[in-house]
Order: C-alpha cells, then structure tokens, then sequence
C-alpha cells in the first residue's frame, strides 16, 4: 500500500476520462492510491484501468460483473479501503467533473472531522457548464434536504467526499441500499445524525464534457423519498441524536 489515502472512483463507461484522472491524481503534492470501481463497462474501461494498475502500486481495480448503480459501487469500495487499512477515503466522480487538486484542502479538513464534504454552493456558486435549469433543480433540491431533514449543510446532494476510517466503520454499510443523489443525502445523514464531525470546503463542479450524463428521473425520484425515510429513521428528529 502507496499511502493512507485512497480515492474511489466508479466508472461506467469512462475510458476516454480515466487516463487524465489518472496523471492528475499520481501528479498531486500529497500521495494517493486510486482504486477504480468498474461496473463491467462495455467500452473497455476496465482493461485500461488494468494497465495502469499493472505499472503503478499505487493504482488498483474493483471488477464489478453488473451495472447495479452509484451507491452499490462505493459501497464496494468501501470494504475494499477497510480491508486494506486506508485512513482517509474519497468519492470521487470518474467524469472529470471532481477536481483532483482540491484533495488536499479535503485532506486539511479531514484533521478536525469525521467526513469532509466538497460544496459546490458554500459562499456562493461555483459550477461550470450547467444549463440554468439543472443548477435550479440542484439548488432546490439542497434546500428540499435541509428542509426536511434539518442537516445544515449547503451540499447534501454533493458526491465529492472524504470519510475517516473510523466513520465508515460506524456505518452499516450492507444495508445501503440508496444510488445516486439518494445515496449520497443518505450516507452524510446517517454520519450527521450520529452526531459525527461534518465539515465543508468549497470546491469548483465542471459538468462533464464527455460522454453521457447519468442523471435520471428515477434517480430524482429515490431522492425526494429518501428524505422522508431518513427523517422517520431520525425518530423524526431535526438533529443529531444525543450521545448515549
């Protein structure tokens, strides 16, 4: 093992993005290791992914037999960076639209916090390449989870994050069942209403510019019921529960 910090990053159809995801993570100031979760990709990803892990130590492939989802992918890397005893542990998007040079500020914050969330809307907006309407769509539905949910912060919905061991460790993460947005408003409530350490940075979101979006109206959909569902979990309770 390269180091103490290693980024997931799900790829489905990402064989064009992965080379620059690639370069630009091994050429960061602090060192990573790269663990690529590949859903069986029809164009190839994975065997690229392989070739960059038979040069590097520090590169390594999840081989997944079916597409299942976002959620389920991380999950997978999750156990993995457990297992092989990884301390700071990233998501990361395989699409280019994370900013791998915005690792160490995460890293900064990561010191002081149980999980570290990149927020694209925290003093301000910060998103390129987004039609007016899905940046409406993302606000809203920041202010829809905090609403209902009372988490205070101004990216539930973000998927560039950075979990300590011991918070995956404290998460039951064979029975998250969630994807997409759901997904992610569920893993940061569930670390939130342990009464954990949540910190923010802000990051820059650059939509992707190759290949397909994977936004869905079924992904929409699990995420405005999901909240309800983490709300009844809560005891439905606004806040973290109190220390036992």
């Amino acid at each position: 093992m390269g180091s103490d910090t290693l980024v997931i990053v799900p790829t489905y159809n990402e064989r064009d993005n992965l080379p620059q995801i690639v370069g630009r993570l091994m050429a960061l100031p602090v060192e990573v290791d790269l663990l690529v979760v590949d859903d069986n990709s029809p164009d190839g990803t994975g065997r690229v992914a392989d070739e960059f892990a038979a040069q590097n130590p520090r590169i390594h492939v999840l081989h997944r037999k079916n597409k299942e989802g976002l959620g389920r992918a991380y999950c997978a890397g999750f156990v993995w960076a457990l297992e092989h005893g990884f301390e700071f542990v990233f998501e990361m998007d395989g699409d280019l639209s994370h900013n791998p040079a915005d690792i160490p500020q995460f890293l900064e914050a990561a010191r002081d916090a149980d999980l570290v969330l990149g927020s694209r809307y925290s003093n301000g907006i910060r998103v390129i390449n987004w039609p007016l309407n899905r940046l409406m769509l993302s606000l809203m539905a920041a202010k829809y989870v905090r609403v209902i949910t009372g988490m205070p912060f101004t990216d539930p919905t973000g998927g560039y994050k950075c979990f300590r061991r011991k918070t995956l460790e404290a998460l039951d993460l064979e029975n998250i069942k969630s994807n997409g947005y759901s997904f992610q408003i569920e893993m940061t409530h569930k670390v939130w209403r342990k009464g954990m350490k949540v910190a923010e940075v802000p990051i820059i979101f650059t939509d992707r510019f190759q290949g397909r979006s994977k936004m869905s109206g079924k992904i929409v959909e699990e995420a405005l019921l999901m909240v309800w569902r983490l709300l009844a979990q809560n005891g439905l309770r606004r806040k973290p529960r109190p220390p036992t």
